[in-house]
C-alpha cells in the first residue's frame, strides 16, 4: 500500500467471532497495526502501548484494529489477559496482511509489524514498520493524526 491508497475491502472474525467488515472504518480515521503474534514479549509491548494511548484516540473518534493471523480464541485470551480496549481481528489465512502488502522479516520467518493510518474518507496517509521499535508504532500514528 502507498500514501493515498484506499483501505481494501476485507472482512474477518474479530475476538468475539463477529464478522468485522473494513467499511466499517469510513467515517473515522482508525489506525490499522498488524503483528506477528499474541502473547509474543514484542506483539504484548506494542498491544499494552496502543492500550495506554487508547483514550487519546478515543477522545478525537480514531478506531484501532490490531491484526494478526492467530485465532479468534487466541485473540480473545491476548485482549482479556491485557485489557485491550480496542478489536483484534483473526486473519488466520493471512489474506489481509498479504492485501497490505506485509512482508515477513528474517527470510519471512516473523510476519511484519506494521502500522497504517487512515483518514475518515478511507485513504492512507502514514504507514510505519519497525519490528523492534514495537512502541513507535503509536507515536507514528499519534503524529501522523495531529495528537
Amino acid at each position: 500500500m502507498e500514501i493515498g491508497d484506499n483501505i481494501p475491502a476485507f472482512s474477518l472474525q474479530d475476538d468475539k467471532g463477529n464478522e468485522f467488515n473494513s467499511e466499517s472504518l469510513k467515517g473515522n480515521p482508525s489506525v490499522v497495526y498488524f503483528y506477528p503474534k499474541d502473547e509474543t514479549a514484542g506483539c504484548r509491548a506494542q498491544a499494552c502501548s496502543f492500550r495506554d494511548s487508547f483514550e487519546d484516540f478515543e477522545e478525537k473518534g480514531i478506531k484501532v484494529i490490531g491484526i494478526s493471523s492467530d485465532s479468534v480464541e487466541s485473540h480473545a485470551k491476548f485482549k482479556e489477559h491485557h485489557r485491550l480496549p480496542f478489536t483484534l481481528l483473526a486473519d488466520t489465512k493471512k489474506r489481509v496482511r498479504n492485501m497490505f502488502g506485509i512482508k515477513g522479516n528474517m527470510f519471512g520467518l516473523i510476519p511484519g509489524r506494521e502500522t497504517f493510518v487512515f483518514d475518515a474518507a478511507g485513504k492512507l496517509i502514514h504507514k510505519f514498520e519497525s519490528q523492534v521499535n514495537v512502541t513507535k508504532h503509536v507515536k507514528e500514528a499519534l503524529s501522523a493524526l495531529g495528537i
